[in-house]
């Protein structure tokens, strides 16, 4: 089934889904009148490529991110340092669902690659579950580790065939991305489908 993505800023590139391909990228009316049987999905703000967060190892095996349900116990923001090492020798069983976790924080920040080799199991299968693509370290990293790293670093521009992987951002403009930053993630699509939406 096609879909068509379109942001409310960025009409003229507008993405049209074929499964996990991207079957065309151009003007929306261009798009729409070409292939009216397409859903349609509308956004606010622009549609981008997506981002590459180069820090996965940290993020997903160095962290642990709590269940909603353990708030009580550890609050809800992600676990770092020997902490977090504790919490994973005292369970190794918290590693397969913290990872999972991180991965959705990853997701609603509008990543769709990631970098930086994973070593553990339970983070690979997180990545490769939700279909991240696994792209190359930067010899010189963004800052200090985060789900928003600075500078943003966004994947090149999509192309027709290529792999229907991009992320949407409810801001007017780029530089309103880099002001404010991927939180302002409404939507994240991976193989054509979509993973993350922003309530």
């Amino acid at each position: 089934m096609l879909t068509l993505h379109v942001a409310e800023a960025t009409p003229g590139t507008a993405v049209l889904v074929d499964g996990a391909l991207v079957a065309a990228v151009g003007p929306y009316e261009e798009l729409a009148a070409a292939h009216p049987e397409a859903r349609v999905r509308e956004w606010p703000g622009i549609l981008t490529p997506g981002l590459l967060n180069p820090f996965a190892p940290e993020l997903l095996e160095g962290m642990y991110h709590p269940d909603p349900r353990e708030a009580a116990g550890f609050g809800t923001e992600p676990i770092t340092g020997e902490r977090a090492q504790r919490i994973f020798r005292a369970d190794p069983s918290r590693r397969g669902a913290s990872a999972r976790r991180g991965v959705q924080r990853l997701l609603a920040h509008g990543t769709v690659a990631v970098a930086g080799e994973l070593r553990a199991r339970a983070a690979v299968d997180a990545v490769r579950r939700v279909g991240l693509a696994v792209g190359r370290r930067p010899e010189r990293l963004p800052g200090p580790p985060s789900f928003s790293p600075e500078p943003l670093v966004l994947l090149p521009r999509l192309v027709a065939g290529g792999p229907a992987r991009f992320a949407v951002f409810d801001v007017p403009d780029r530089a309103a991305l880099v002001r404010l930053g991927p939180s302002t993630c409404v939507a994240t699509v991976l193989g054509g489908r979509l993973v993350h939406r922003a309530r």
